[in-house]
C-alpha cells in the first residue's frame, strides 16, 4: 500500500543481490553496476527521507491526461507539452503529490522510480500488475528495484545488448532517442570498464541452493522465482485477504513478493518475502477470519435450515395458486 509520505521499509541491497539477479539474464554484476551508475549515479534507490528515488516528468503527465485535466495541470505548472521546458526541482515529490490531486494513476505513471528509474507507465514490463504495486514494492526494498529493472530489460529485448556489451544499442532502447545527446552509451561503457577493475562479490548459482536449504523453514518452496500451482494458490489467497492485486499466474515475481512482505508486516511475521510455514498458516488463518459476505451468511443459514428440515417434515405456506417452502431462502427444486 502506498502511504501518503511514500515511506516504507527502505531496505538496501544485500551484497549478493546484484550477482544473483544478474545471473538470471546471463550477465555479471558489472553490467548491472554500469546501468545503475548511469541511472542513479550508483547511489541509493531511496532519497534522504527514505522515499523511493523519483523524478516526475511533466511532459509525460501532459500526454497521460484528458483535455480538461491537462488544462488544470498546465495552469498549475505540472504539465508541459515537451521535455525540458523548465528545469527539474531538487525534490519532485511536491510536484507528484500535486499531480496526483488531478489524476492519481496518471501522476504515478508519469514518474521514473528507484534504482533503475523505471517509468511508472512501464510497470507491466517491470513485472507488476499496476503502477501502485510497483511503487509499493519499491518503497520496501531495493531488491525489488533491481529485479524490476532486469524484468524491464528482458521484456524490452535489451538483455542481448547487455550480454554483448552493445552500449549504443542498450542506451537507445533504455534511454530513448536522446541517448546520444546525453552520452548515455559512453557513460555506460565507462562505468562498465570501471567495474571490470573491481573485485566481484563471491557468489555462484550453487550458493543459492545452499542458502535456501540453510533457511530455518521446513517447507520453504515459495519465493522469488518459484512457479506453479502452489504459487497460483498463494496469489489467490493473498488476493482474497486483500494483500495482492496482481495476476493469478503462478509466477512468483516482484509483485507477489511485495504482497507477501505486506501481509507479513500486518501479521507480525519477519517480512522476508518467503512464504514458509508460518506465513502460509497465517494466511489460512486470515482466510478463516475474513468477514463473511452476504452469500456466505445465506449459505450458512441454508445449512442450518437443512438440519431443521432433516429433523422434522418441512412446513409449507400455501395460498391460492402459490406454494413455497417456509424455510427456503433461494428458489429450490422442491418448492413448487
Amino acid at each position: 500500500m502506498i502511504t501518503t509520505d511514500f515511506r516504507g521499509a527502505a531496505k538496501r541491497l544485500d551484497d549478493i543481490d546484484l550477482p544473483r539477479i544478474a545471473a538470471t539474464i546471463g550477465v555479471g554484476e558489472d553490467e548491472l553496476h554500469a546501468v545503475l551508475d548511469v541511472e542513479t549515479g550508483g547511489g541509493s534507490g531511496f532519497d534522504a527521507k527514505g522515499r523511493p528515488r523519483m523524478l516526475f516528468e511533466p511532459h509525460v503527465f501532459y500526454r497521460e491526461l484528458s483535455d480538461a485535466e491537462r488544462a488544470r495541470a498546465v495552469t498549475a505548472g505540472l504539465a508541459y507539452r515537451t521535455w525540458g521546458e523548465r528545469p527539474y526541482p531538487s525534490d519532485s515529490y511536491p510536484r507528484l503529490i500535486g499531480a496526483m490531486a488531478i489524476n492519481r494513476a496518471a501522476a504515478l505513471r508519469s514518474a521514473s522510480w528507484g534504482l533503475g528509474q523505471i517509468m511508472g507507465f512501464n510497470a507491466s514490463l517491470a513485472g507488476f500488475a499496476s503502477v501502485d504495486a510497483l511503487v509499493s514494492a519499491f518503497m520496501a526494498d531495493e531488491e525489488a528495484h533491481l529485479a524490476a529493472m532486469v524484468s524491464f530489460i528482458t521484456a524490452s529485448g535489451l538483455d542481448d545488448e547487455l550480454r554483448r556489451h552493445d552500449w549504443t544499442g542498450f542506451a537507445r532502447g533504455y534511454n530513448g532517442a536522446g541517448y546520444a545527446k546525453n552520452r548515455y552509451h559512453l557513460k555506460l561503457a565507462s562505468a562498465f570498464a570501471k567495474w571490470q577493475g573491481i573485485r566481484d562479490t563471491s557468489w555462484s548459482p550453487a550458493d543459492a541452493a545452499e542458502d535456501a536449504s540453510a533457511v530455518d523453514k521446513s517447507t520453504v518452496a515459495l519465493h522469488r522465482g518459484s512457479r506453479g500451482e502452489d504459487v497460483r494458490a498463494l496469489q489467490s489467497d493473498l488476493a482474497t485477504v486483500g494483500s495482492y492485486t496482481g495476476k493469478i499466474d503462478g509466477d512468483f515475481g516482484p509483485a507477489t513478493e511485495a504482497a507477501v512482505v505486506a501481509f507479513q508486516k500486518i501479521a507480525g511475521i519477519l517480512p522476508d518475502g518467503w512464504a514458509g510455514d508460518e506465513t502460509i498458516d497465517a494466511i489460512k488463518a486470515a482466510l478463516v477470519a475474513k468477514p463473511a459476505t452476504v452469500d456466505d451468511r445465506i449459505s450458512d443459514l441454508e445449512r442450518r435450515v437443512s438440519a431443521l428440515e432433516a429433523a422434522q417434515p418441512p412446513h409449507h405456506l400455501t395460498t391460492e395458486g402459490f406454494s413455497c417452502c417456509a424455510f427456503s431462502l433461494r428458489p429450490s427444486p422442491h418448492c413448487a
